[in-house]
């Protein structure tokens, strides 16, 4: 049971896991610190308020910080376009440039047994006669 739960540990998804959260962990500090030393004095200088959290307002003894959730915000929608900007947006580039051609067929038969193959294949990978790659019409 050890030896199974040690495998299970040193898998590659598990430790690539744990380096995502760490690095998530920083970049989300990173951005933290980006909205509050940065965007928020950028904003409170066209408000006049230099610090969101005190915001609040106040209904039947209770109190609603709304700066609260006013930093949070802007720091959800930082974050957010940073993933989708230096991650999302250049792979999803990468992506489009590694696709197949439209048109171009990814797979095909081999014509001496009939099995599907690869399209550049050379050589049928089940009764391994050679085949001529096929060509984009």
């Amino acid at each position: 049971m050890l030896r199974e739960f040690k495998e299970f540990l040193f898998r590659g998804n598990i430790v690539d896991l744990a380096v995502a959260i760490v690095v998530g962990t920083a970049f989300v500090a990173l951005v933290n610190a980006f909205v509050a030393d940065i965007l928020t004095p950028i904003i409170a200088a066209v408000f006049g308020k230099p610090d969101f959290s005190g915001l609040t307002f106040h209904i039947n003894g209770s109190t609603f910080l709304y700066g609260d959730f006013l930093n949070a915000l802007i720091t959800f929608v930082s974050v957010a376009a940073a993933v989708f900007f230096f991650v999302v947006k250049p792979l999803n580039t990468l992506a489009a440039r590694r696709a197949p051609e439209p048109g171009a067929p990814v797979e095909r038969e081999c014509p001496e047994c009939l099995s599907v193959i690869p399209a550049a294949a050379r050589r049928c990978s089940h009764c391994t006669t050679e085949v001529t790659p096929a060509t984009a019409t």
